[in-house]
Formats: C-alpha cells, sequence, structure tokens
C-alpha cells in the first residue's frame, strides 16, 4: 500500500534521543516522509518510510527508515534509523 507523503510532523521524545545518537537530523527525515520511496504499514496506526541515500566518500548506499505513528495530527515520528542492509528491508516489486 502507498501512503502520501508527510510534510508536517511531530518528533517523540524517543525520535529526539535516537536522532542525536543516531546523528540524524530534522532535514535528513523530511525527505523520505516527504517523498518515501516506500512506505509500509505495520500495524493500522504505524507505518514505515524509507528511502535510499548516499552517505560518505566515497559515497556508500544506506536505508533511512522512519517509523511513524499516522493516527494522529501532525503523525507522530517516533524513531529513525540508518542501515547498510538495504536487501532486508526493502521490497522487491514483482
Amino acid at each position: 500500500m502507498s501512503l502520501q507523503g508527510i510534510t508536517q510532523f511531530a518528533l517523540t521524545e524517543h525520535a529526539l534521543f535516537e536522532m542525536k545518537r543516531r546523528e540524524i537530523n530534522d532535514d535528513e527525515i523530511a525527505l523520505p516522509l516527504a517523498e518515501p520511496g516506500q512506505t509500509e504499514i505495520v500495524r493500522p496506526e504505524r507505518a514505515i518510510y524509507q528511502r535510499v541515500f548516499q552517505l560518505g566518500d566515497p559515497p556508500v548506499p544506506y536505508l533511512l527508515r522512519v517509523v511513524v505513528d499516522i493516527d494522529r495530527r501532525p503523525p507522530d515520528v517516533v524513531t529513525v534509523y540508518r542501515t547498510s542492509k538495504i536487501a532486508k528491508y526493502w521490497r522487491q516489486d514483482p
């Protein structure tokens, strides 16, 4: 299922803590929320927005995953993380 992009969101205390710990800023999560590469509903009120991006020199591909409670207005970002294990999370369309 494809969800619409999110341009306005709130950050939970947990999300702020994890963003600081993982050195991820607001601008980095804004793009996958507004223009996700993929979305996934994990339960009725929660979704994951994700997008592949390049980081480092030389550039290395990473996946940024943003977990969002979509049953609120504005939606709450619950947590966010990057991973190099793109194939584990990226769904290939048949």
